[in-house]
C-alpha cells in the first residue's frame, strides 16, 4: 500500500511538473500565460493520474488560480513600473469585478465539474473565433461604454474568469482592445485584474474544497499544493525558451497557433461533458 501511495505521489508530481514545463513553453511561444494554458493541460494531466472525475475540473481551477496569485503579483508591479496600468479603470472596475468574482467563486464551488468544463469549452471557442475571424485593428467602439454597461462589463469578466481559473487577460485584454483601447494598457491593466480575480479566487477554492474526496494528494481545498510548488518554477524556467522559439515563427502563425490550441482544447473539453 506504501508504494502504491509513493508511485501515485510521483505520477502526480511527474504530470504536475509536465503542466509547468507546457505552460511555461506555450506562453512563452504565444506570450500567453495563466490559467488559459495551465486549465487544460492540469484538466488532462488529472484525469490521467486518476484524480475522482468529479473534482478534476475544480482542482485545475483552484491550482491555476493560486499560480496566478504568485505570477500575477510580479507581472502586475512589473506593468506598474511602466505606467502600464489604467488606474481609474481599476477604480471604477474594481468593485463590480470583485462581486462578479464572489459570485462566480459560490458557483463554482457548488456546480458539477461538467458545468465548469462546460464554461471553459465554450469561452474558449469564443476566445478562438476572436483570433481568428476579428480583423486586425477593428473595434466596436473608440472608448469604453457608461455607467452601467461597463460596470457589467466588469462584473462579467470576474465572474467568468474565476470560473475557469483563468487571470485578466484572457477576456479583458480582448475586450478592452474593442473598444479601440491601447493594447499595452490592456495588457497591463488586465494583469492587474487577474491580480483582483485569484486572490479570492483561491481562497474559495480552498474554502469549497476542503472536505471534498477525491482530490489530489497534498491539496488545501481545489489548490494542489505540490502543483503550486512546481508549474511556478518550471514555467518561469520553460518560458524564455518558448520566447526564443517564437522569434522563429510568423506572429500570424503563432496566433492562429494558439487559436487552433483554444478551439482543440474547447472542443475535448465540451465533448467530455457528454461522455
Amino acid at each position: 500500500m506504501a508504494d502504491t501511495n509513493y508511485l501515485e505521489l510521483l505520477s502526480l508530481a511527474a504530470a504536475l511538473l509536465a503542466t509547468g514545463v507546457i505552460a511555461g513553453l506555450v506562453a512563452g511561444l504565444l506570450g500567453v500565460g495563466g490559467g488559459i494554458v495551465i486549465v487544460p493541460v492540469l484538466y488532462f494531466m488529472f484525469g490521467l493520474v486518476g484524480v475522482a472525475p468529479s473534482v478534476i475540473m475544480h482542482a485545475a481551477v483552484g491550482t491555476s488560480l493560486a499560480t496566478i496569485v504568485a505570477t500575477g503579483s510580479s507581472s502586475t508591479y512589473s506593468h506598474y513600473k511602466r505606467g502600464g496600468i489604467d488606474v481609474d479603470l481599476l477604480r471604477q472596475w474594481g468593485l463590480p469585478i470583485v462581486v462578479g468574482v464572489v459570485l462566480g467563486s459560490v458557483l463554482a464551488g457548488v456546480v458539477s465539474g461538467k458545468i465548469l468544463v462546460g464554461v471553459f469549452g465554450v469561452i474558449a471557442l469564443l476566445v478562438a473565433a476572436n483570433m481568428l475571424l476579428r480583423k486586425e485593428g477593428a473595434a466596436l467602439a473608440d472608448h469604453l461604454p457608461g455607467t452601467p454597461l461597463r460596470q457589467i462589463i466588469g462584473f462579467l469578466i470576474g465572474g467568468f474568469s474565476v470560473m475557469m481559473g483563468i487571470g485578466g487577460g484572457t477576456l479583458g485584454v480582448p475586450t478592452l482592445t474593442f473598444f479601440n483601447y491601447p493594447i499595452r494598457k490592456a495588457v497591463g491593466t488586465s494583469a492587474a485584474i487577474g491580480l483582483i480575480i485569484a486572490i479570492p479566487g483561491t481562497l474559495a477554492a480552498i474554502y469549497f474544497g476542503w472536505s471534498e474526496p477525491g482530490r489530489p494528494a497534498y491539496s488545501l481545498g481545489f489548490v494542489n499544493v505540490i502543483g503550486f510548488c512546481l508549474i511556478i518554477p518550471a514555467s518561469v524556467l520553460l518560458a524564455p525558451v518558448g520566447a526564443k522559439l517564437a522569434h522563429t515563427i510568423k506572429p500570424k502563425l503563432l496566433d492562429r497557433l494558439f487559436a487552433l490550441f483554444l478551439l482543440i482544447t474547447g472542443v475535448k473539453m465540451l465533448s467530455d461533458i457528454f461522455v
